[in-house]
């Protein structure tokens, strides 16, 4: 979702977005585009983006010139407006699952670029952690090592990963009064990226 045509941010980001459209695809994504333009305006927009940026635009625009569609998902910017007044959408990303549920929504400034390896990053922690019972640390990238889910105890973590199969992270909250580790009672515990590892998925949600 961008704010307009013609827009010298989201000219280079639809020319990242095309550039990259194969590392989507690779993972099962569907890109398109929104904005509140016509088709013409869209089909003389692709042309300069592929000036600017060398990258050809094939995944869909779509058009919302009477802004009714923006405004019954509610994503106008009343803050950014165009040259008639009239408010532009915002520069958002959504993820959308099979079943037209977003997943995730990520929103910048109008005067701040989208980050690609971000949404790209998102979208890999987003898939696994639908199909294993882990979630994603700060900064993780595909690979890396990640967290396992809370509600386990280490006993079911045990089952799901092996008795060597993940790290407990020793915190003091997790000691009794008299100092001692207090049993099954660990929420920060690491193990190996499962998707690297060949471990079956799961639900987790």
């Amino acid at each position: 979702m961008h704010p307009g045509d013609f827009t010298p941010v989201c000219t280079t980001e639809l020319g990242a977005a095309a550039g990259r459209a194969t590392e989507f695809t690779d993972r099962g994504v569907k890109l398109c585009g929104f904005s509140c333009n016509d088709a013409e305006s869209h089909k003389e927009w692709i042309l300069d983006i592929k000036a600017a940026t060398g990258n050809q635009v094939a995944f869909p625009l779509f058009c919302d010139p009477t802004r009714d569609f923006a405004t019954s998902i509610g994503v106008l910017d009343q803050g950014l407006k165009d040259a008639k007044g009239l408010p532009l959408t915002v520069r958002a990303c959504f993820v959308v699952d099979p079943k037209h549920v977003i997943k995730a929504s990520i929103i910048y400034p109008a005067s701040t670029g989208r980050s690609f390896d971000e949404i790209l990053r998102c979208v890999d922690s987003l898939k696994l952690t639908t199909d294993h019972s882990v979630a994603t640390p700060v900064d993780w990238n595909k690979g890396q090592d990640v967290i396992v889910n809370f509600p386990l105890t280490d006993k079911q973590a045990e089952d799901k990963f092996g008795k060597t199969g993940f790290t407990i992270v020793p915190l003091p909250s997790e000691k009794d009064g008299n100092g001692k580790w207090m049993p099954d009672k660990h929420y920060l515990r690491t193990t190996k990226d499962p998707s690297a590892t060949g471990i079956q998925g799961c639900s987790c949600m």
